[in-house]
């Protein structure tokens, strides 16, 4: 434990996988944490519902760091899209992101989540491929927007955060085939992705960027 964020506020929007350990990492900080989900009891924030970010910046009033783990993949090919999934999409990395910045008052930083498919292209990954992508655009646009709030953007690599364990018995050689295209021989853990949104929310001359955390990957 620290106290790199004693006497700051932080909200993380998505409490499973990696938003939780997040939360968790900056509590032991010193931080007064919050988390948001779409999910039923708490704080609740769904980025498809202004309204839901409008009540919960009202409620909470001013926070020193807010963090977006929100996704809704949809990794589908072309010909199978769905509209509305696409939307979902969006909302989670990009329209959502906007929203939050325009309804809540964020003294130090914001930080979205993007994800190394979104320089990756390859055939059935054209919505998350885009919308993580865009997440990158949007940080270094409301960095200019935001100013001197500052705003950035974390794209991880394979981690090994839960969110592959419904591969089953198939997750330890996908895991191994990921670790096997990184320069540092392994895949990611959450305590990489903690240790790097600590870093981040303390980096004060760092903004407009997108920190890619993928083990040095070609």
């Amino acid at each position: 434990m620290g106290n790199r964020l004693t006497g700051q506020t932080v909200l993380v929007l998505g409490g499973r996988h990696l938003g939780g350990a997040i939360a968790a990492a900056a509590t032991a900080e010193g931080a007064r944490v919050h988390v948001a989900s779409h999910r039923p009891g708490g704080l609740h924030i769904d980025l498809r519902d202004e309204t839901t970010i409008a009540a919960t910046a009202a409620e909470l009033g001013a926070v020193d760091h807010l963090v977006n783990t929100a996704s809704a993949p949809h990794a589908v090919p072309i010909r199978e899209l769905d509209r509305d999934r696409t939307v979902d999409a969006f909302a989670a990395k990009v329209i959502g992101p906007l929203l939050l910045a325009k309804h809540f008052t964020i003294r130090r930083s914001l930080l979205l989540f993007s994800g190394q498919v979104g320089w990756r292209p390859a055939r059935g990954n054209v919505v998350t491929g885009v919308t993580n992508g865009a997440a990158a655009f949007a940080a270094r646009h409301l960095a200019a927007e935001l100013a001197p709030v500052r705003v950035n953007a974390l794209s991880p690599g394979i981690i090994d955060s839960g969110a592959w364990d419904a591969k089953g018995e198939a997750k330890p050689d996908f895991l191994a085939s990921a670790a096997r295209r990184t320069l540092v021989g392994r895949a990611g853990t959450v305590a990489d992705v903690t240790d790097a949104v600590l870093w981040l929310l303390g980096a004060e001359f760092l903004t407009g960027e997108t920190i890619h955390l993928e083990g040095g990957r070609p």
